[in-house]
């Protein structure tokens, strides 16, 4: 059964930084797109960021330059490197597995991510 485990939320003031993990439990991490998403109260989830299994990354206009999606596939782990951090980015962040690894599936909407970790909140303050 894969399970996604995030972790790394917090409370933070406008312009620092976290690093959000994802860890991932019965499956074989290194063969699929994994992304970030996430849901503000009121506003519908939305994609951060994404990677596919080669490595290639893409970022939703809002976060580029601020955040990182990495992964480490010997340690089955999923990163997401925030800085220069805004309060409009207060959200509960999620992770997610896609259903293939390719780049042609791999992008900033849900279709096709079928698997969802409980979620880590992230709250940025000014």
């Amino acid at each position: 059964q894969v399970r996604l485990v995030e972790s790394g939320g917090g409370s933070v003031q406008s312009g620092g930084s976290l690093r959000l993990s994802c860890a991932v439990f019965g499956d074989t991490y290194s063969r699929y797109c994994m992304g970030w998403f996430r849901q503000a109260p009121g506003k519908e989830r939305e994609g951060v960021a994404v990677i596919d299994s080669f490595g290639t990354t893409t970022y939703a206009d809002s976060v580029k330059g601020r955040f990182t999606i990495s992964r480490d596939n010997a340690e089955n782990t999923l990163y997401l490197q925030m800085n220069s951090l805004k309060p409009e980015d207060s959200a509960m962040y999620y992770c997610a597995r896609n259903r293939y690894g390719g780049s042609g599936f791999c992008g900033l909407t849900e279709r096709n991510f079928v698997y969802w970790g409980q979620g880590t909140q992230v709250t940025v303050s000014s």
